[in-house]
């Protein structure tokens, strides 16, 4: 990503095209009393107007997956990287036993446009979410219609991945994966509800809530050169792994390279050494 193209997204806006994310119809009676014990998020809390983000993790409390998910006419849609779609589809339908509640795999069926900076096309059905750490909407429309006029212009695939990674926004399979907790990725006011109730892996996210203890945590970063650094470089301090890259891009504005990575608690400080000797300055997310 150039430094005009960053400055434009900044000021104007961007729309990305993410229909190829696997997406879910949730319907039945019990749809949301079901996806309530299976997800780190209130789902009694799900609008039509806005997308709840959510994660859904193992027994041992650690992620497989992240959900995006609204409510729509009696149903629940969800969506979720492409690369989850069969593995978290299944995942899901797993639990569903005596609950009234049918989870169809509607990914064909729909189109799938974020809008940043922008109004939504008049007549479609429009979502608030905010993907890149930027107000933005989420355009659901069936897959066979044509693509609306939109007033912004639309980023390609590795212009959005650097945008989100200058959002420092934590992204599956990068930031989340099976070996992270929800509060290791900063999750836990953006994903999480602790008066919610029961969910898989909730009594031990309960207990990292409680002691505020857990191994990692995800932080950004910034090179003090100019020079490529690659993901799963690690971070050293008195010659010893700290923590490990997970996401690397160059900063449009000043050129170094920039990106995300997890710590160990409490190991954030101003900088970090590379194997190489290269110091970056490492800060908390938020």
């Amino acid at each position: 990503m150039d430094e005009a193209l960053y400055q434009t997204i900044l000021s104007q806006g961007a729309w990305v095209d993410l229909s190829a994310r696997a997406k879910w119809r949730l319907s039945g009676a019990d749809r949301v009393r079901y996806l309530n014990g299976q997800v780190t998020n209130d789902v009694r809390t799900a609008r039509a107007d806005s997308a709840l983000h959510a994660c859904v993790t193992n027994l041992k409390g650690k992620i497989d997956g992240d959900l995006r998910i609204h409510a729509h006419g009696d149903s629940l849609l969800l969506d979720a990287p492409a690369d989850l779609r069969e593995t978290l589809g299944m995942r899901l339908e797993k639990y569903i036993i005596a609950d009234d509640a049918v989870l169809e795999d509607v990914t064909e069926e729909w189109r799938l446009i974020h809008v940043m900076g922008a109004d939504a096309p008049a007549g479609r059905h429009a979502v608030k979410c905010d993907r890149f750490g930027i107000p933005g909407m989420d355009l659901w429309m069936p897959a066979a219609d044509p693509l609306p006029s939109i007033a912004v212009s639309q980023l390609s695939e590795e212009d959005a991945e650097s945008l989100r990674i200058l959002q420092r926004v934590p992204a599956w399979p990068n930031e989340l994966n099976n070996d992270v907790f929800p509060p290791e990725a900063g999750l836990e006011k953006t994903a999480m509800s602790f008066t919610k109730g029961c969910y898989i892996g909730q009594e031990i996210l309960s207990r990292i809530k409680t002691t505020g203890k857990m191994p990692r945590e995800l932080v950004a970063w910034e090179a003090e050169d100019d020079s490529d650094v690659s993901p799963e470089t690690p971070f050293l301090r008195d010659e010893k792994e700290i923590g490990r890259i997970t996401s690397s891009t160059r900063h449009p504005l000043t050129g170094r390279a920039v990106g995300l990575g997890f710590v160990k608690q409490g190991g954030v400080s101003e900088r970090g050494a590379m194997p190489d000797g290269r110091m970056v300055v490492l800060r908390k997310l938020r």
